[in-house]
């Protein structure tokens, strides 16, 4: 296990128990008690949980920083980038892409796709994204028109978000947005755990006359805290194997197409 994936592991034995010990953390990640405790001291020292005698307390690990997120299902969210890229992403589309590891993988596949680099008749796709990290892959990808909205960052997911982002986007048309959410469901639709996040990601949604949304299996079924948009603002979600038969069969009775990766 790399040592992103064994943080990652560990904070989420965190959010499920509340409280473990080091010995407890050591057993289950299969490591040496002395690892589990530099790695509670690296947690610790980023506020992501909260060191006791002999072990930690959860601490908003919901909310987790995109660089630990990436190495849960990576190779799922890859695939997902891949497919949506692929039926989705047309050559001069306008698309609006948020913030997110599932997205991420999107603005790579679409930055990799060879049909849209070599095209000699200047049709670039245009990406209006709120995501500095995505907008630092594509600025050197001159097949690609880049668009970032402003804003305040949040270090958690790199997203740009508040007055000046909101501003940008409403001056704005799409063709699509491709959206990255921590839960879709049929009842609250597309969701994540940051109200300012939902709310950006809300006005990326009003602006296009497409709504994807990418998520791997993970998130198929649940609802996180603020509401980004209904199952009726969603043409399509792109997921994967692991995803819930059930709750891919209600989000698709709800008129969502739903591909799978």
């Amino acid at each position: 296990m790399m040592r992103y994936e064994r943080l990652n592991a560990l904070l989420e034995l965190l959010a499920d128990r509340g409280h473990m010990s080091v010995e407890q953390l050591a057993k289950d990640l299969d490591v040496s008690t002395a690892t589990i405790r530099r790695d509670l001291d690296h947690l610790s020292g980023q506020q992501l949980l909260i060191r006791t005698r002999g072990g930690a307390v959860a601490s908003n690990v919901a909310d987790l920083p995109i660089r630990y997120k990436s190495a849960r299902h990576a190779t799922e969210k890859e695939r997902i980038g891949v497919l949506a890229a692929s039926e989705l992403v047309e050559p001069g589309m306008v698309v609006g892409i948020n913030g997110g590891t599932t997205t991420s993988e999107v603005a790579r596949a679409i930055a990799r796709r060879s049909d849209l680099a070599d095209r000699q008749d200047g049709e670039r796709v245009t990406v209006v994204t709120n995501a500095v990290n995505i907008a630092n892959e594509l600025t050197v990808r001159q097949h690609i028109k880049l668009v970032v909205v402003g804003g305040v960052a949040r270090p958690q997911s790199y997203e740009l978000v508040g007055p000046l982002a909101h501003a940008t986007i409403a001056q704005l048309n799409l063709d699509l947005a491709i959206l990255g959410v921590d839960g879709i469901a049929p009842r609250p639709g597309a969701t994540t755990h940051d109200e300012d996040e939902a709310s950006i990601n809300a006005a990326l949604a009003s602006r296009a006359p497409r709504v994807a949304v990418v998520a791997d299996g993970s998130k198929v079924g649940r609802a996180a805290f603020a509401s980004i948009c209904p199952l009726n603002a969603i043409d399509v979600l792109i997921t994967d194997t692991s995803a819930s038969t059930q709750a891919i069969a209600q989000i698709n009775d709800n008129g969502v197409r739903v591909l799978t990766a």
